[in-house]
């Protein structure tokens, strides 16, 4: 179980420990801020929504993106710009972005932690009933990473080229980007989705899936704006 799990208002998780440690604020120069994660040193993770101007519908700079790993309060293990998006396949430089496809790969300026740090992405999705958890920056605690009780996997859908998760974990705006995460046969937290969405007023909301495959391929929709 994680630290807290029981509890049925959300918690503080602690950053220092797995699978938390390679959590990020994602926040950019517009004020916008979401959730991500670290799959490798210098790549993270969060929701292709996060990086659009409400103003313009189209991308934003990626140099205005800036990862904190770990944030609290302030305080941050390390900070990094985006210079590059690197968006799925049938993806587009407009909005809106379609749910399925709602996820986006930050390659950064610079490494900011080691590997060990870093989550892994499942090799498949498991079964609905299957337990998950969640943490994320939520605007309601905004200042620090917060997960609710334990939760479950409602259901998969197919739309389109790719899938997305229904579950019952909490969260609220600002938690877009957070990793929704399952244990593997050998009992590790894996990714098995994207946060794109929460339901306001009630509990759940919606993940786009993310099972491992190549970082980029030739066929990502490569952004430097």
């Amino acid at each position: 179980m994680l630290p807290g799990e029981g509890s049925q208002r959300p918690h503080e998780v602690s950053l220092q420990v797995p699978p938390w440690q390679g959590l990020l604020r994602v926040q950019t120069q517009l004020g916008a801020r979401c959730t991500g994660f670290l799959i490798a040193p210098d790549i993270a993770v969060t929701a292709a929504h996060c990086l659009y101007s409400d103003a313009t519908g189209r991308l934003l700079q990626p140099a205005s993106v800036h990862v904190l790993l770990r944030y609290r309060m302030g305080d941050y293990a390390a900070h990094a710009q985006a210079r590059r998006f690197v968006l799925p396949p049938g993806a587009d430089r407009g909005r809106p972005v379609p749910e399925a496809l709602d996820r986006a790969l930050l390659l950064l300026d610079h490494p900011i932690a080691p590997v060990a740090e870093t989550l892994r992405i499942a090799h498949a999705l498991p079964a609905s009933g299957t337990p998950l958890a969640m943490a994320g920056y939520g605007a309601d605690r905004d200042e620090v990473a917060a997960s609710g009780a334990p939760c479950r996997l409602l259901g998969i859908r197919r739309i389109g080229p790719g899938q997305v998760l229904d579950h019952d974990c909490a969260g609220t705006r600002g938690t877009s980007g957070a990793p929704l995460l399952a244990r593997d046969a050998a009992g590790r937290w894996v990714v098995i989705g994207v946060q794109i969405e929460a339901r306001i007023g009630s509990v759940g909301g919606r993940a786009a899936a993310l099972v491992a495959a190549p970082a980029a391929t030739p066929s990502d929709t490569i952004s430097d704006r």
